[in-house]
């Protein structure tokens, strides 16, 4: 215990909970520091954690934080802020960003956090809460090889893919282009689904016919589980969540200078969602509203189905 460096976890979501308690499980000095669900504060001090009194406080004392979080605003409150990471760390700290980020932010704390000795590092996340309480994500890692090399063994306690994509900001690129292409599986199941049923098939042949085709892939099996399995609770991901990380790939297309007409659909099936006050929903429910938006009511056609 006493070789290895002392790690700090902010943001104990649904990801966040599952990674630190696999930090704890391999051995290292944790410090936690939640937000207004204790839950899983008390778990994790359960376990053997610490409660962080402030962000600046353990950015004093550990070598190591782990950040997962929402979005850009929260991170750059966590980092800049007057009591945040970059008022109370100490040089040689190392910041790990768990969170989808945009990379234009991500870049420039970077930057700020190196010309006061500290260093962040980008790792978003892949898969779901299941993994996180595993051990088992998939991550994609921004940072120089040595500092990559450094930080593997803390990264493999809650990652089993890992992928260093390049320099920092370069796996909250990565991250995005990812999540534009199930993000845009999602509004193109939804609508296949809604299309299917509205000319006289049942949910059920769908995602029969698809699951056992060439075209089936993880993200299509989790999805109809949640759409026509009817499983709330598959994919821990929410609306707003999923918004979010399409207008940061939005952005990241205009940087690029690029046409990105299909983004743009993506993004609005998203954002009215996210109008008609169902932000919280978790993705697979964007079925629910495209059948609604079409005078359907999905739950009953899945019923009538089986």
């Amino acid at each position: 215990m006493a070789d290895k460096p002392v790690i700090g976890f902010i943001g104990l979501g649904y990801m966040g909970h599952g990674m630190a308690k696999n930090i704890l499980q391999n051995g290292y000095k944790l410090q936690v520091k939640g937000n207004r669900n204790r839950a899983p504060v008390e778990s994790l001090v359960g376990m053997g954690a610490t409660e962080a009194a402030s962000v600046a406080a353990m950015a004093g004392s550990c070598d190591i934080i782990h950040l997962c979080l929402s979005n850009s605003p929260q991170v750059e409150a966590v980092i800049r802020g007057p009591d945040g990471i970059l008022a109370g760390g100490k040089p040689g700290l190392t910041v790990i960003d768990a969170t989808t980020s945009d990379p234009t932010s991500t870049i420039a704390l970077a930057a700020e956090l190196a010309a006061r000795g500290m260093t962040l590092v980008d790792a978003p996340l892949g898969r779901t809460p299941k993994e996180a309480e595993a051990g088992t994500l998939d991550t994609m890692v921004g940072a120089d090889v040595e500092t990559f090399e450094r930080l593997k063994p803390v990264i493999e306690c809650w990652a089993g893919n890992i992928n260093r994509t390049g320099e920092v900001g370069s796996a909250h690129k990565m991250k995005l282009v990812m999540n534009f292409i199930s993000m845009g599986y999602a509004a193109l199941y939804s609508e296949a689904l809604v299309m299917a049923v509205k000319s006289g098939l049942t949910p059920q042949t769908v995602e029969r016919v698809i699951g056992g085709s060439r075209l089936a892939n993880g993200f299509f099996d989790t999805f109809m589980k949640g759409a026509v399995g009817r499983d709330r609770e598959i994919h821990k991901f929410t609306i707003a969540n999923a918004a979010k990380d399409l207008r940061y790939a939005a952005s990241m297309a205009m940087a690029a200078e690029m046409a990105n007409p299909l983004g743009a659909a993506f993004r609005n099936a998203f954002a009215q969602v996210e109008a008609t006050g169902h932000a919280g929903d978790f993705v697979p429910m964007l079925a629910d509203h495209v059948a609604r938006w079409n005078g359907l009511d999905l739950a009953e056609a899945v019923e009538k189905g089986k």
